[in-house]
């Protein structure tokens, strides 16, 4: 009897089948490789099973005997465990910047990567569809496109939008192009944003990736790495409030203990905090002074204090004083 064209595949199929299949709660019994072996063509008795399965073994499949009942067979060690996929479905599902259906194809490709009984575990896009995510379906591959130009030291075009009150999309600039130098793709506030070099402005700028769109690399090579050079990225987000541009200063601030967390949290564990009094802590920070800046600042109400320098405390009472008005106070 002439052998099935898939005779060969067999260790493919059998490897498959494994991973798919298998995991330490759901062994598989040869009984049950003959049988799926079987439904591809090809044809496997017992004893050639036990040599495949020392073959995947000596290519580095972690395959483990297990003996109680009945002897069965599962993949013990996978490139990610499953509370590392867990960890990057949540990633995935919280990120504004990735649209529903891109959320939703990641995670399926995300569950092949586990058994199908693991993998029924990851199957929580239920949370997917009350979350605001992004509109912009291409951020996706923009992200690509923009990380393809800073290795290949190119410059990049693209055209730059805004919603209006109808939520119809308007393009800044009348349409015009962009063109800038990209260096580095941030996180911050769940949104991707690109931090390039604007020669016609001289100085680094960011941009939220989801509103680029038209993306094209330049042959021109990129300008401002000196500016660059010089940059801390490490610092950069903690100094820019929600990536509002201002001036840059150093500012003291006043809080009370109990939020020495929170300011940790956003500015870092090197942050020097000096006791004033019992009940109160001064830090004084590079940041740069901005609406966001004030924004943030303002939700501890009277419990944090621009002490310094004195302009940027004044613009501060304006800006409470602003919003009392709104409210006629």
């Amino acid at each position: 009897m002439p052998k099935s064209p898939n005779q060969k595949l067999k260790l493919l199929y059998l490897l498959r089948y494994l991973m798919k299949n298998s995991d330490e709660a759901h062994p598989v019994t040869v009984q049950d490789m003959i049988e799926e072996l079987a439904r591809q063509d090809i044809s496997a008795e017992r004893k050639t099973i036990y040599d495949d399965i020392e073959s995947l073994r000596r290519f580095g499949v972690d395959i483990v005997q297990r003996k109680d009942k009945s002897t069965g067979y599962y993949v013990a060690a996978r490139d990610f465990e499953l509370p590392e996929l867990k960890l990057l479905v949540d990633s995935i599902q919280s990120s504004k910047f990735i649209t529903q259906r891109k959320t939703l194809s990641l995670i399926k490709k995300l569950e092949n990567l586990a058994s199908v009984y693991d993998a029924q575990l990851l199957e929580r896009q239920v949370y997917v569809r009350g979350r605001v995510k992004s509109m912009n379906e291409s951020v996706y591959y923009n992200v690509d496109e923009i990380s393809g130009a800073i290795s290949r030291d190119r410059a990049i075009r693209f055209k730059y939008f805004e919603f209006t009150v109808s939520g119809q999309r308007r393009y800044r600039h009348e349409g015009a192009w962009y063109i800038v130098s990209p260096f580095a793709l941030m996180w911050d506030d769940e949104n991707y944003y690109l931090l390039a070099w604007d020669a016609s402005a001289c100085r680094l700028k960011h941009y939220r990736v989801d509103k680029m769109t038209h993306i094209e690399a330049l042959e021109q090579r990129r300008e401002g790495k000196e500016a660059f050079r010089k940059l801390d990225m490490s610092s950069y987000s903690q100094r820019v409030f929600g990536m509002f541009a201002g001036e840059e200063k150093r500012v003291r601030l006043r809080f009370l203990n109990h939020l020495a967390g929170a300011v940790i949290d956003r500015f870092g564990k090197d942050t020097i905090l000096t006791p004033d009094g019992d009940e109160h802590f001064i830090i004084a920070v590079d940041l740069v002074v901005s609406p966001q800046f004030f924004a943030w600042v303002f939700g501890f109400g009277a419990e944090a204090e621009i002490l310094s320098p004195e302009s940027v405390r004044r613009q501060m009472g304006r800006e409470a004083a602003s919003i009392a008005a709104l409210y006629g106070q």
